[in-house]
């Protein structure tokens, strides 16, 4: 059995599928904390002792690295870029996926791919926190919800989301600290901000054709919240695979699948 590895360290998490001839064996997610060296080492660990057999580092043929901590991973055996990885990953689960929305802790995108699961365009939103999770992550603190996991269904009790127009994650909390002043509810300043990142998302993807086969990765993704004001702005329906986080991943280890092959061939 030919076992390669994805792994896709990202600013907030990092992630580890094994895959062997072509099915997932077992897969980790961690958060990422200061030292990106440690938490592939330690992810990728985990990965393996979810195969469900003793399988080692040692025992992987090819291993490719994504994310933006890609090129300190010195125990991968070739870099890819996350837009090609979460093209084949999303592509890998569901074939008809045409188009992309990846929201992850720091970064958003939106990427087009053909029926082979190639990308023929993208755009990508990676100089400001507005739109990803981490803004979601500064608006739980400010108003004192317990998790960025709670917003969601509390988003979703809204009868009247407030309007948030700042597109920087500075002012845009300066404008919930104000609005909070004003008396605003808590489940209407949530939802505010929820269709405040799906509105940023729709902007940074203006200028791609969105496709009814769409897909939503990432860890935002698990928030329905963001999903539901997501799909009100493209005018479609997001398909959300079992665990968004790690499609990048997946999309690494199949293309260090298909490297070894090559190499053989």
């Amino acid at each position: 059995m030919l076992f390669a590895a994805g792994i896709d360290v990202g600013a907030a998490t990092a992630k580890a599928v094994i895959l062997g001839d072509g099915k997932i064996l077992g897969y980790a997610v961690r958060p990422t904390g200061y030292d990106v060296k440690v938490a592939a080492d330690k992810v990728i660990e985990e990965a393996l002792e979810k195969v469900g057999f003793s399988l080692s580092l040692d025992d992987l043929r090819y291993i490719v690295s994504t994310g933006y901590a890609r090129e300190s991973i010195d125990f991968a055996h070739k870099t890819v870029t996350e837009i090609i990885c979460h093209a084949r990953g999303a592509h890998f689960l569901i074939p008809s996926t045409r188009f992309i929305i990846d929201i992850g802790g720091q970064d958003s995108k939106a990427i087009e791919i053909d029926p082979e699961g190639q990308v023929t365009n993208f755009a990508m939103n990676d100089k400001c926190a507005a739109g990803t999770g981490r803004f979601l992550e500064v608006m739980a603190q400010v108003l004192e919800v317990g998790s960025v996991a709670e917003m969601g269904p509390l988003a979703l009790q809204s009868k009247e989301p407030c309007r948030i127009s700042s597109t920087c994650t500075v002012f845009a909390e300066t404008e919930v600290v104000v609005l909070r002043a004003e008396g605003k509810e808590r489940r209407d300043l949530i939802a505010g901000v929820h269709k405040a990142i799906s509105a940023r998302v729709n902007a940074m993807a203006s200028s791609l054709i969105v496709r009814k086969d769409s897909v939503f990765t990432g860890g935002v993704a698990k928030n329905i919240a963001i999903k539901k004001f997501l799909e009100e702005e493209f005018g479609i329906e997001l398909l959300v695979p079992d665990e968004p986080q790690i499609i990048g991943a997946l999309g690494a280890a199949l293309v260090a699948q298909t490297e070894f092959s090559k190499q053989q061939s």
